[in-house]
């Protein structure tokens, strides 16, 4: 069975979609000619893969009045659309030049979806304040979502699988999106893996309470009691922290046991001015966990 995003969710998202009530945008001239790239055209499903989104803009563009949204739609092979990446970029539309290139990468974590196969992408830019989106150069699939590339899905049993063991609360999910999952961790979290005897990285997304401290709180990761990377926890918002393992420092056994410290906890019953009774003690919020052998 496939997965598919409900239409309301569609319409609230990306603006402009047929049946929405939207406007049409009062631009009519492409306004840059975007593409899209990724570090492997075949991934497994929850695998972590680096995207590459670039617009070379209009040398005719006028400025832009307001910022737009980059619109990444990801679709099977009967054109469902399965999971988004929308996003703003990291140079504000309304400060794009003309001739301009826009060019940067994201870290996306491929969502376990019951399909396997070639996977098509759009992208767009659109206006969440107008309900609008902009003309393109490129191929136009409808409603200015324009075909930019395409990857593979492989199954999920490719990656190496990791085993939460002690240290962990229950996964919990957004009420308004069941495909966004977290587990916080307590004060020591471990994870089990077989160990792939060669070179690794390490992907850990999370992210922190930083208001709930007077000063941020500092993780440690560590291998087989050995620190490999220690951060601070200044995120409010999900952030990917990317470890290289050696084959020295994951050693000679068969599994491997991978542990994520935190050198304090808050209880959110504490920090929530009594709205939330909750009297668990939480460390870092994580999102995906992966290993990656080199």
């Amino acid at each position: 069975m496939k997965v598919r995003v409900p239409l309301a969710i569609v319409c609230l998202g990306i603006g402009l979609v047929a049946g929405c009530g939207s406007r049409k945008a009062s631009i009519d001239r492409p306004v840059a000619t975007p593409s899209f790239a990724v570090s492997r055209g075949k991934a497994p499903l929850g695998s972590p893969v680096e995207a590459t989104y670039r617009f070379v803009v209009s040398p005719d563009l006028k400025l832009l009045d307001q910022d737009y949204r980059v619109l990444v739609h990801f679709l099977d092979s009967d054109d469902e659309l399965m999971w988004t990446d929308d996003h703003d970029p990291p140079v504000p539309t309304s400060q794009w030049k003309p001739s301009q290139t826009i060019e940067y990468s994201r870290t996306m974590f491929i969502p376990v979806y019951p399909y396997i196969g070639k996977t098509s992408v759009q992208m767009g830019l659109y206006s969440r304040k107008e309900r609008t989106r902009l003309p393109l150069a490129g191929e136009d699939m409808g409603q200015r979502a324009y075909r930019v590339g395409s990857m593979e899905l492989l199954p999920q049993s490719e990656n190496i699988f990791l085993i939460y063991k002690d240290g962990w609360h229950r996964t919990e999910s957004a009420p308004d999106n069941a495909a966004i999952e977290w587990q916080w961790t307590k004060t020591e979290a471990t994870i089990n893996f077989r160990n792939p005897k060669r070179n690794a990285l390490f992907y850990l997304e999370y992210e922190g309470r930083p208001d709930a401290f007077p000063e941020p709180q500092t993780a440690t990761l560590s291998v087989r009691d050995q620190i490999v990377d220690t951060f601070k926890v200044n995120e409010k918002e999900p952030a990917i922290r990317k470890v290289s393992l050696s084959t020295e420092q994951l050693g000679s056994d068969d599994i491997v046991e991978l542990k994520i410290q935190v050198d304090k906890t808050f209880k959110p019953s504490q920090v929530s001015g009594g709205n939330n009774l909750d009297q668990r003690e939480l460390g870092l919020r994580v999102f995906h966990a992966f290993l990656e052998p080199h």
